[in-house]
């Protein structure tokens, strides 16, 4: 069975993955940030019911925004002789409220986990999983890497930027059998959407008036629609992520979309057909040269 490295394990989506896949039988290493102080009961939890059930979860630490963390993890794989099967890239924030009103310092902290994060991960895991038989990443990005939404401008561009990253990542990495494939969900009450902080710029934040509350409002909406029976349950993104991880490698999607979907498959569906001229278009020119 293949052995899953996972960021971001305290909650939501990857919690539930952990999981998900360590009862499905691989052996499943969970990493989060802090398992001794600040996520220490989630670290409890984990490890009662791996005992209990008998899974082959192990919870690691790794704050994925540090260079030293990091390549702690990875040296440790390789000092035990560990090999990998697949990089799960989870662990992410989401910055809710005037895009204007952030600082520089702000945006760079929501790309230091939700871009840097996995550029730096998956950096120092790559070399396990090109020895895999079947290696594969898979980043949990978003609708809102596909599509924008007003107030949600510093989280959006964050994960279009994961997109282009992962997708130009496929096509590298294919020579090596290993697979990238990226799961948009829809809206789900994974507690992402209350994690990012308040807007520093106070000054700028003054200039918008009322609409300053417009945020706030939005996120208020969201939550009251997870409590209605239109809301999904957070268990199709794990369950999708195993049907990916199980999947013959030439039928895994580049994109898989869980959820509510706001028109982001039909959208996926127009692009990838440019997408794919503009690789054969690549492919021609340099038979040509």
């Amino acid at each position: 069975m293949k052995t899953v490295l996972i960021t971001g394990s305290s909650n939501g989506f990857g919690y539930l993955t952990a999981l998900t896949l360590a009862r499905y039988g691989f052996k499943v290493w969970a990493s989060m940030r802090e398992p001794n102080k600040k996520n220490k009961i989630k670290n409890e939890e984990l490890r009662s019911l791996a005992n209990t059930e008998n899974l082959d979860l192990h919870v690691v630490e790794l704050d994925v925004t540090n260079d030293t963390s990091v390549t702690a993890l990875a040296a440790q794989f390789k000092d035990q002789g560990e090999h990998l099967d697949v990089l799960i890239n989870n662990a992410g924030v989401m910055y809710v409220g005037i895009t204007e009103a952030y600082s520089i310092a702000q945006v760079q902290e929501q790309f230091d986990t939700n871009f840097f994060g996995i550029v730096r991960t998956t950096k120092a895991f790559l070399p396990f999983l090109k020895m895999a038989d079947d290696g594969l990443v898979i980043n949990i990005s978003s609708l809102a890497g596909r599509l924008v939404f007003p107030y949600f401008g510093v989280y959006c561009s964050s994960k279009f930027a994961l997109e282009a990253y992962s997708e130009a990542l496929r096509y590298e990495l294919k020579p090596f059998g290993v697979g990238v494939s990226i799961i948009e969900p829809g809206p789900f009450a994974s507690g992402l959407l209350y994690s990012g902080p308040k807007e520093e710029d106070d000054a700028v934040l003054q200039t918008y008036g009322e609409m300053s509350g417009v945020p706030a409002a939005m996120l208020k909406s969201f939550g009251e629609f997870y409590q209605t029976e239109d809301a999904l349950d957070p268990q199709l993104v794990p369950d999708d992520v195993l049907k990916l991880i199980v999947a013959p490698k030439e039928s895994r999607p580049i994109r898989q979309v869980t959820g509510i979907d706001y028109g982001t498959v039909e959208f996926n569906e127009r692009t990838s057909t440019v997408q794919k001229n503009l690789i054969e278009n690549i492919l021609q020119m340099q038979h040509l040269v």
